[in-house]
């Protein structure tokens, strides 16, 4: 049992709870830590580490595995439940309406800004994750084939590419929400998952984590736990890709429509399905007189890199850049480290 100071639990203890709960596989200090800012705090990997330890005697959380990892434990979901409410919020879909809104991409005019994840690669390592790449892209595993590539110190949205990294940034599947609400759509961001492939066909989502009560993109950890299989899908037809879905009014469909036809003639899709009005669409369900869009999610090309081993860590949604500081994955083939 918990007693009395497990019920007074810290703020940053509960914070520490909330991103292993939204987490679908264990997870170490060093992710703990750079999630943490999202609700709020700002703590070093190491006091993450010493904050663990004391969680872990207490039974909050354990370790999972030979890295270091760490889950929730019942009692930990327990001392979550009895947190305040405010530290309970989840800060992903407030994350996605921000970026929704600070999208100015005109798919007709080709300009404006372009939301975008960001990925973080060893310099020596990002020639090989190109070719890996390349192959998704090919594959249409993405929203969109532009990207941007920035050397050590340069910013990529609102990341700094650190010493002896290469940062590669992605189109974010927010593109098509920030183009359906600038044509006065609403849309709302409801889920995002694991959407397993058979026969080069969407079946449905086998993971699904609702943006409301999620602290960080799931996209992160499904990467980096290794549950994607993003190469296989692409090559045999059976795998699992990552995917995002948004909720839409039944009235808005036409227009929803168009707004992806103009997107697809500038070279931003990721569309897998169009659900039906009040219908479950890929095993996701709709309100009624909605119907859901099924997205890719822009870190489909990473996450197949990653299934080799190559290390990279991951920013998904970490800002808006502009139209022009794009070009195709094609350009970049041959970059040279």
């Amino acid at each position: 049992m918990i007693g009395q100071e497990g019920r007074q639990v810290e703020r940053k203890v509960v914070a520490i709870l909330r991103v292993l709960s939204d987490s679908p596989a264990p997870i170490g200090g060093r992710v703990i830590a750079r999630r943490l800012p999202d609700l709020g705090f700002e703590l070093g990997e190491r006091a993450v580490r010493y904050h663990l330890r004391l969680m872990d005697e207490r039974g909050l959380t354990q370790t999972v595995g030979k890295k270091d990892g760490r889950q929730i434990t019942p009692a930990g979901l327990d001392e979550l439940k009895c947190a305040l409410v405010s530290d309970r919020l989840g800060h992903i879909a407030s994350r996605v309406e921000m970026l929704s809104y600070a999208t100015t991409f005109d798919p007709e005019r080709r300009d404006g800004q372009v939301p975008i994840n960001t990925s973080l690669f060893a310099a020596e390592e990002l020639p090989r994750a190109l070719v890996l790449m390349h192959e998704a892209f090919r594959a249409g595993s993405c929203v969109s084939d532009l990207v941007a590539v920035a050397r050590e110190g340069a910013k990529l949205g609102e990341v700094t590419v650190p010493r002896g990294k290469i940062g590669l940034a992605t189109v974010s599947s927010i593109a098509v929400s920030g183009a359906l609400l600038k044509a006065g759509v609403p849309v709302v961001s409801k889920f995002e998952g694991l959407l397993q492939i058979h026969n080069h066909e969407a079946i449905r989502f086998t993971e699904l984590v609702d943006c409301s009560g999620c602290s960080f993109d799931p996209a992160e950890v499904f990467i980096a736990g290794k549950m994607t299989s993003v190469r296989k899908a692409n090559a045999e037809g059976e795998g699992k890709i990552l995917a995002s879905f948004l909720e839409l009014p039944s009235l808005c469909k036409s227009g929803a429509e168009t707004v992806l036809g103009r997107l697809r003639a500038a070279g931003f899709d990721g569309l897998i399905k169009i659900g039906e009005a009040s219908e479950p669409s890929c095993g996701a369900p709709a309100g009624v007189n909605r119907f859901g869009l099924t997205l890719q999610h822009g870190l489909n090309p990473v996450a197949a890199a990653a299934e080799t081993g190559i290390e990279v860590t991951n920013y998904a949604m970490s800002g808006v850049i502009e139209y022009r500081e794009l070009t195709s994955i094609r350009e970049f083939s041959s970059i040279k480290a």
